[in-house]
């Protein structure tokens, strides 16, 4: 089922007679973040009450640090979808403002989990702050809890251990949080940034015509997606990973854009950044489809990466690009199923 999605506490509804809550920005909604929602679903599947997620649109960052406001994982609607996948019955998605990030840790604390959520359990990272300059800690969340009758479980930050045989990162043992996914992202090692998600990293958008050399030239017709610049994206380069056309009302699941199915996902190659051997200047997600063919425009649909193939390289000519992009293929054939 979609989850209910309550934009600011003036939505959240007035007969709500208890909640388990989780609070975050849980932007790409990583193992971490799914540590938290496991504990909250399965208690509020004890208590008979939702569970709600908490969460900020835009980034708490915009408002304190607005040159410094990190790329975005997963947008808004991705994150309820895969709140939902999870077990999130409702998200509260706030507006952090001026007079939110005013509000004492008590006000906080009494307007949006006891006034609004009737919270019943609280669950929260050990670094949760809160309040007013971020005064208010996990411990700060007990405290009130147990002075309100309201329970708060804590869990501390999910650490992955080094491996030996990768380099870099991944070879020491690291907190598994969005600023590390985002800095494997600009490396392109999204393998690495799929480990930490517990999925493959995904973006989603609208099939939007691009230069239209792709199959007239090339021979290798793609789906080409534009993002602006808050969103994360890997590094420029090749990778292998799959496309799924998302259903509408008009094409549900198991129809057939072309001989495109719909809500299946489908190998293919796709290529980050800019096109140097043309000259282009636009930054473009550009997946080519193996084996299927279909007008995609204005289709809605998400492109995940399983691997990187190779960097961005300029070519001397289209015929050395084409037998690059044969081997691209190839690859994709070798690391992706067909059916998954």
């Amino acid at each position: 089922m979609p989850v209910d999605i309550w934009n600011g506490l003036q939505q959240v509804p007035d007969d709500l007679v208890g909640t388990v809550v989780t609070i975050g920005v849980f932007d790409g909604i990583h193992r971490g973040h799914q540590q938290l929602i496991a504990s909250a679903v399965q208690r509020a599947a004890d208590l008979g009450v939702p569970a709600v997620m908490v969460t900020f649109d835009p980034h708490p960052t915009v408002f304190f640090r607005p040159d410094a406001v990190p790329p975005a994982l997963a947008t808004l609607e991705q994150r309820a979808v895969t709140a939902s996948r999870y077990g999130i019955d409702a998200m509260v998605v706030i507006n952090f403002d001026r007079e939110l990030a005013g509000w004492s840790p008590e006000e906080y604390f009494t307007r949006v989990l006891v006034d609004a959520l009737h919270a019943r359990t609280v669950v929260i990272g050990d670094n949760f702050t809160f309040g007013h300059l971020a005064s208010g800690t996990a411990e700060t969340m007990q405290e009130l809890g147990a002075a309100r009758g309201v329970e708060v479980i804590t869990h501390g930050l999910l650490t992955d251990p080094g491996d030996a045989t990768r380099a870099g990162a991944e070879a020491e043992d690291h907190v598994v949080c969005s600023t590390w996914i985002r800095e494997r992202l600009t490396e392109g090692n999204v393998a690495a940034a799929g480990r930490a998600l517990g999925r493959n990293f995904t973006v989603r958008g609208v099939v939007t015509r691009g230069a239209g050399r792709g199959g007239a030239a090339l021979g290798f017709p793609t789906a080409n997606l534009y993002f602006p610049d808050g969103q994360a994206l890997p590094a420029d380069g090749v990778y292998a990973g799959d496309l799924r056309i998302l259903p509408t009302f008009k094409d549900p699941a198991g129809e057939l854009v072309g001989d495109m199915p719909v809500e299946v996902h489908m190998p293919a190659a796709i290529s980050v950044g800019t096109n140097p051997t043309f000259g282009d200047e636009t930054r473009s997600v550009e997946a080519f489809v193996l084996d299927h063919d279909a007008d995609l425009y204005g289709r809605k649909v998400t492109v995940s990466f399983v691997e990187r193939l190779r960097g961005m390289e300029a070519f001397n000519g289209v015929d050395d690009l084409i037998t690059a992009m044969d081997r691209d293929v190839a690859r994709t054939r070798e690391l992706v199923p067909a059916d998954r």
